[in-house]
């Protein structure tokens, strides 16, 4: 069944705290007059638009509250919106009701709030569970209170997801390893993971001018995004996202100064894991192989210009696609030798 998503952003609405990464309006690609004024009659025509845009049959559709911290917006404002998406769903229109908010602004009053009016799915920005790395990112919560906000969201039943930035400030390798183990261990849901980026109008970037903050380069967030993805898919966690989506701003690179972006990232991220594996079946397995794999996969197999593909081509004699395969399957043949199955 086809899932489709209709954000409504409220970019920096509720939050009274200056992230270092953070510069919502630019990284949303929405950039509202007034946030303040957003109300249910915006609601209902972002809806009308997106609505009016899908194709027929079954589907399920999401309303989400993106970009500022939902839970921490004036509650008026928050029933108003909320009875809005109520109505939606209600009607037929939608399936679901998502919100992200800062784990600091869940607390069992929100929940009741959020729940009496069938929200279903929260999303905490979490970014670190390192102390250190969030307190030199200006996130104004700790650890403790994403563990809390966790349980809480889980104890109402409703779906919890995590969001979080590999290559903060004081972070390392080690520190962001530790962050997907510690979140893992909250149960989520669902997890975005989005390598920190170095945006216009931020403090990061000018910390970045100042010469005090290196972003992670491209391949260096490509292998540790491939590792927390690994972490992630092994605890039978959904994996939403992986990259920040590009946007016209970003793209262009307008407002993007620095930082591993890439429009096709999670792909880099699956071709580089792929031949990892390929390589690692291989290492012990003399001759050539023949790969069959999922027109469809063919995209991850020849990621990036065929960057890490190189890696094993001396090792394949040929690339067979098959929807005989399924999504998502790898298999390395040779004559007279077993089979060997990998996952993307």
């Amino acid at each position: 069944m086809r899932h489709y998503i209709i954000p409504v952003f409220i970019p920096h609405l509720g939050c009274p705290h200056t992230c270092v990464f953070c510069n919502q309006s630019r990284i949303s690609g929405c950039q509202a007059a007034d946030p303040q004024s957003l109300g249910a009659a915006d609601v209902q025509a972002i809806a009308a638009r997106h609505l009016a845009t899908l194709p027929p049959g079954e589907k399920t559709v999401e309303l989400s509250f993106f970009g500022g911290s939902f839970t921490g917006i004036p509650v008026h404002q928050q029933l108003e919106l909320l009875g809005a998406a109520r109505d939606l769903r209600q009607a037929g229109a939608i399936s679901h009701i998502r919100c992200s908010t800062r784990p600091d602004f869940i607390d069992d009053e929100v929940l009741e709030r959020c729940a009496s009016f069938g929200m279903d799915i929260i999303e905490l920005g979490v970014q670190s569970l390192d102390d250190l790395v969030l307190v030199q990112s200006g996130r104004g919560h700790t650890a403790e209170d994403v563990e809390q906000a966790s349980r809480l969201i889980r104890s109402r039943g409703i779906t919890l997801g995590h969001q979080i930035m590999p290559g903060l400030p004081g972070a390392d390798s080690a520190s962001d390893l530790a962050t997907a183990r510690a979140s893992i261990a909250m149960k989520p849901d669902q997890v975005r993971i989005y390598p920190t980026l170095v945006v216009r109008g931020t403090p990061l970037a000018e910390l970045y001018a100042a010469g005090r903050y290196l972003p992670l380069e491209l391949e260096d967030a490509v292998a540790r995004c491939a590792e927390l993805l690994t972490l992630y898919e092994a605890a039978g966690i959904q994996v939403l996202r992986v990259g920040l989506q590009a946007n016209q701003e970003l793209t262009a690179g307008a407002d993007l100064i620095a930082g591993p972006h890439h429009p096709a990232f999670r792909e880099l991220v699956l071709s580089r894991r792929l031949h990892e594996r390929i390589a690692g079946s291989l290492s012990d397995a003399p001759g050539s192989w023949e790969l069959l794999l999922h027109p469809k996969d063919q995209s991850v197999l020849y990621a990036a210009g065929r960057r890490y593909y190189r890696r094993n081509q001396a090792r394949i004699s040929r690339v067979t696609a098959t929807d005989q395969i399924r999504r998502g399957q790898v298999i390395l043949r040779r004559e007279g030798t077993l089979d060997i199955s990998l996952c993307i």
